[in-house]
């Protein structure tokens, strides 16, 4: 459950977004994703896009932004989501992505596309040791606008002797990029060998 006191208020945020849908979105998460731990535990990058999927189609319930209604371009193209309003090709400044990551900085995009990205950290506990009955907690929500020029390319390994993964792009120095552009951050959760956990004595 979202903790009130660990919200930063004075993060820019894109035009129309508030705390209070972010807010509503990290509780909708975490309860719904309560009782898919198992795909976490058999492929974590599809429940990475589970947790990307669900905070989408909150923000689509409580914010001003809203998912592209034609499911097959939502599901590949950018952005994830749009202010409502902006029209059927909206400017950068009110396109909203949504990326997910266990990882504490890496922010990764099969588009190089400039907008607003709002990346959900989590991270799985099943002993429910940071949230009685939540084995799934966001921990950190950054929110930065990334220009074109933010991502790098990573090439795909893949070949005709197999082997690979689909080739991707990157923030370069996201740890530099994303400095204080956390709007939320549990402040009982620390980084152990780029690894969140609780605090210890939390």
């Amino acid at each position: 459950m979202a903790r009130k006191d660990d919200f930063n208020r004075t993060v820019p945020l894109p035009p129309g977004l508030t705390v209070t849908a972010i807010e509503k979105a990290i509780d909708y998460v975490e309860r719904e994703l309560a009782e898919s731990v198992e795909i976490y535990l058999e492929q974590a990058n599809v429940f990475s896009a589970l947790v990307g999927i669900f905070a989408t189609r909150a923000l689509d319930a409580n914010s001003v932004y809203e998912k592209h209604r034609h499911t097959d371009l939502a599901q590949t193209r950018f952005p994830d989501l749009k202010r409502r309003g902006s029209g059927s090709s909206p400017p950068p400044e009110h396109c909203l992505e949504c990326k997910a990551s266990k990882r504490p900085w890496a922010v990764q995009s099969h588009y190089d596309h400039p907008g607003w990205y709002i990346i959900w950290r989590y991270l799985v506990d099943p002993t429910c040791s940071l949230e009685p009955g939540r084995p799934v907690v966001i921990w950190r929500v950054e929110v930065a606008f990334f220009e074109k020029s933010d991502w790098k390319y990573e090439g795909s390994r893949a070949g005709t002797t197999g082997g690979g993964r689909t080739h991707t792009f990157g923030i370069r120095n996201p740890a530099s990029k994303l400095k204080d552009k956390a709007v939320y951050a549990r402040s009982d959760v620390d980084l152990s060998g780029s690894k969140a956990v609780p605090r210890n004595g939390a």
